[in-house]
């Protein structure tokens, strides 16, 4: 009888082994980095960007627009442009972290018109960087612009990318801003491949300063 009955537990243990319980092979929650917005932060420096600017490693996604906002740069591209003509920037990418508290990104692209797109009152107060047409950034937003033809029919476009970060940031985190035209300047890279760009002037990576 007491031979029975280890052999009992014995099964028992096991069986309760492969019922998942220890849920060691659970699928994370969330998106990866390389997963949001069409792989914009798949690179090692925006994904670690991404990562400090919202604490944590995986995301959700807050209302993407992804495919929405390429095409409609495709169509500024062809439309007829005129002094009037304002087209609206899309909401090319929205993330959450899966943890790490009330935090949220949200990158739009647009076509713009003619620069400079950095006026002298706000000169003082960012950071500029070397990508594209122009590349600055506070603690709270990061923008980035580059010129681009989508296709031989298009007349040439400049394409406003901005990201705009966690709120209550210090404006002194100079951390912060370089994050920030990081993910602009990633997120630009990913439009400008997907739109078939030439000579945007992108930069790979993190952008250098040019003025603190």
């Amino acid at each position: 009888m007491p031979v029975r009955i280890g052999v009992a537990a014995a099964v028992v243990a096991v069986l309760a082994g492969c019922g998942g319980g220890g849920g060691g092979s659970e699928e994370p929650e969330g998106l990866a980095a390389a997963e949001v917005c069409g792989g914009f932060a798949k690179d090692g420096d925006a994904a670690a960007a991404l990562k400090a600017v919202l604490g944590g490693g995986r995301f959700d996604d807050d209302l993407s627009q992804h495919d929405r906002a390429v095409a409609r740069l495709r169509d500024d591209a062809v439309a007829p442009w005129a002094d009037s003509y304002r087209p609206q920037p899309v909401k090319y990418c929205g993330l959450r972290p899966v943890e790490g508290g009330p935090k949220d990104i949200e990158v739009e692209v647009g076509a713009v018109g003619k620069g400079p797109y950095l006026g002298p009152e706000l000169a003082g107060s960012v950071t500029s960087y070397a990508s594209g047409v122009e590349a600055f950034s506070s603690a709270g937003t990061g923008r980035v612009y580059f010129s681009c033809r989508p296709e031989a029919t298009a007349h040439a476009i400049v394409v406003g990318t901005t990201v705009r970060g966690p709120a209550g940031v210090p404006d002194t985190d100079l951390d912060q801003r370089t994050r920030l035209v990081t993910l602009a300047n990633a997120a630009a890279r990913g439009v400008a491949a997907e739109l078939g760009c030439t000579d945007t002037g992108l930069v790979e990576g993190v952008p250098a300063k040019t003025r603190p």
